[in-house]
C-alpha cells in the first residue's frame, strides 16, 4: 500500500465545482453571468432594475447592476409580519409586536480580481516587427508573477447592430499574448531584487511580425463572428485562463486564479440556494470592482444594495419606517479571503490570530475597521457556526501590518446593518496564481448554510436569539 493511499483523501467534488466556476469566470462580466445562469436554473426571478417589482412571500428574485454586480433575495414564507404588527399573526410567531416587521439577513462577495486591463488604443507597434498591448494594472496585483504566462483577452464589447448598440461578452478560450522577462544574462541583478516597470516591462506580446495595427479588433470581432467596423467600445482584460486544480498528495490543495474573491462569490451562492429559512429574507450580493476601492456605480459603495433591499421593502408593502427597522436587526456576512500563515514566513503573521488552510472560514477583526466584525457581530456569526459544529478561525493583521479592506464596512455606508467580515484563508493572495485549502470549500459551504439556515434575531445591540 502506498503513502498516499494510508492518508484519508478528502472529497474534492465541491472544490472540483468551484474550479469549474472559475474557470467560467475570467472577469467581472463573466462572473455574474455565472452566477445569474445558476440562479435562472434554479427558478429565482430576474428583475430588471428598471421595471416595476413585485415581491411576495415564498418568492426568489434577483437584479444586476452593470453586467457586473448581481444582487438576489428569497423571501421566506413567514418572514413578514403584517404591516401592522401582532404577534399573534399567522406565521410570525416568537416575534414581538414592537419589533422589525422582517429582517435580512445578507452574504456580500465581489466578482473583479486584480489584472491587467486593455487600454482604449489598445496596440503599440515596434521595435521591429513586435506588436504589443497598451495595458495599465487593475487593483493590487503581484506584477511578477504574470511574467511568462501565455495569456488570453476577456471583457464585453459594446457592438453596434444598424441603430442599437449591444454589450457582449467575449472570452477568446486560447492564449494569445505573453509577458516576457528579461533574461538573466540581461539583467545579472534579477535575482537581487526586480522591479518591473508598468509602462514599459509589463506590456504584453502579441506579435513578433505576423500582426500589424488594427489586429486586436480583429482578433476580437472574429471570436464574436461580427465585422472589426462593429466594435464602439470594449472592456478587455489580460486573463490568465490555466485551469484550476485540486493537488497534494491527499488533494490537500487547490490552486487557480482568481480564488481571491470567487472562492467566497461561489461558496456564498452554493449557501444561499441551498439554504435559508422561512422567518428571514435572505440576501446574496456579488459587487464589482472592490479591488480598485468599490466607489462605483456597481461597487459595494454603489447605491446597489440599498435600492435593492428598499424596494423589496416597497414591493412588500411597507414604508421607510419599517425599512429603517428592519434594517437594524439585519445581519451582513461579509466575504472576501483572509491570509493564510505562510510556511516560510510564519512571522509575519500574527501569532494568535493566523488562520491555517482547510481549517475552516476565519473570522477577520481589525481595530482600525477596515473589516467591520466587531464583539456583537462575531458573537452572532460564530454562535451559529458553534451550534452546527462547524469549525471556525479567527484572523487578525500582525499589529505593525496595516492590512487590507473589504465590502463590510463600505457597504455599511449605504445599507447600515450590523457585519461581521468572513473569508477562507489562502496563500499568495493577488497573485496571478492562488492557493488554498480544498476543504476549505465544503467548511465555507456549510458555514454560510448554516448562517442562511439559522433565524438570527438581532434587538438593536442589545440581544442575539437564533431560532
Amino acid at each position: 500500500m502506498s503513502f498516499a493511499t494510508k492518508v484519508a483523501a478528502p472529497s474534492t467534488t465541491a472544490a472540483e465545482d468551484l474550479l469549474d466556476f472559475i474557470a467560467e469566470s475570467p472577469t467581472m462580466f463573466h462572473s455574474t453571468a455565472a452566477i445569474r445562469a445558476r440562479l435562472d436554473a434554479a427558478g429565482f426571478t430576474y428583475l430588471s432594475e428598471g421595471a416595476a417589482w413585485e415581491v411576495r412571500p415564498g418568492g426568489s428574485y434577483y437584479t444586476q447592476r452593470n453586467g457586473s454586480s448581481v444582487v438576489a433575495w428569497r423571501v421566506g414564507e413567514r418572514a413578514v409580519a403584517p404591516a401592522v404588527g401582532t404577534d399573534a399573526a399567522e406565521g410570525v410567531a416568537g416575534r414581538a409586536a414592537d419589533s422589525a416587521p422582517y429582517h435580512f439577513q445578507l452574504t456580500a462577495s465581489h466578482s473583479d480580481s486584480p489584472c491587467f486591463k486593455v487600454k482604449t488604443n489598445g496596440e503599440i507597434e515596434g521595435p521591429a516587427g513586435y506588436v504589443r498591448l497598451d495595458t495599465e494594472a487593475y487593483g493590487g496585483m503581484m506584477d511578477y508573477t504574470w511574467f511568462d504566462r501565455p495569456l488570453s483577452l476577456a471583457g464585453r464589447v459594446l457592438v453596434r447592430e444598424g441603430a442599437r448598440i449591444e454589450s457582449r461578452l467575449v472570452a477568446l478560450n486560447r492564449d494569445v499574448a505573453l509577458i516576457p522577462s528579461l533574461a538573466i544574462h540581461m539583467d545579472g541583478g534579477v535575482n537581487k531584487g526586480f522591479a518591473p516597470n508598468r509602462a514599459s516591462d509589463l506590456f504584453p506580446l502579441l506579435s513578433a511580425g505576423d500582426l500589424a495595427s488594427g489586429s486586436l479588433d480583429m482578433i476580437v470581432a472574429d471570436a464574436l463572428e461580427i465585422d472589426p467596423a462593429q466594435i464602439v467600445a470594449r472592456d478587455l482584460f489580460l486573463v490568465n485562463r490555466e485551469r484550476g486544480r485540486v493537488w497534494g498528495v491527499t488533494g490537500e490543495f487547490i490552486s487557480a486564479p482568481r480564488l481571491d474573491d470567487l472562492m467566497c462569490a461561489y461558496t456564498s451562492l452554493v449557501a444561499f440556494m441551498n439554504g435559508g429559512n422561512e422567518r428571514t429574507i435572505s440576501v446574496y450580493a456579488c459587487f464589482d470592482n472592490e479591488e480598485v476601492g468599490s466607489e462605483t456605480k456597481q461597487g459595494a459603495a454603489s447605491t446597489l444594495l440599498a435600492d435593492t433591499l428598499s424596494r423589496v421593502n416597497a414591493a412588500l408593502g411597507f414604508g421607510s419606517e419599517e425599512y429603517v427597522r428592519a434594517l437594524s436587526a439585519s445581519l451582513l456576512v461579509s466575504c472576501d479571503n483572509a491570509h493564510a500563515q505562510h510556511p516560510a514566513h510564519p512571522d509575519l503573521a500574527d501569532s494568535l490570530h493566523a488562520p491555517q488552510m482547510n481549517g475552516g472560514i476565519a473570522v477577520k477583526e481589525a481595530a482600525n475597521q477596515h473589516y467591520c466584525t466587531d464583539a456583537f457581530s462575531r458573537a452572532a456569526f460564530t454562535a451559529v457556526l458553534d451550534e452546527a459544529e462547524v469549525p471556525h478561525q479567527a484572523f487578525a493583521n500582525r499589529s505593525d501590518k496595516a492590512g487590507g479592506s473589504t465590502l463590510g464596512n463600505i457597504s455599511n455606508m449605504q445599507v447600515s446593518v450590523h457585519g461581521v467580515d468572513v473569508g477562507c484563508a489562502q496563500l499568495s493572495m493577488h497573485s496571478c496564481v492562488e492557493t488554498a485549502g480544498a476543504r476549505d470549500v465544503d467548511l465555507a459551504i456549510e458555514a454560510l448554510t448554516a448562517f442562511y439556515d439559522t433565524d438570527v434575531r438581532i434587538d438593536g445591540a442589545d440581544s442575539i436569539e437564533l431560532g
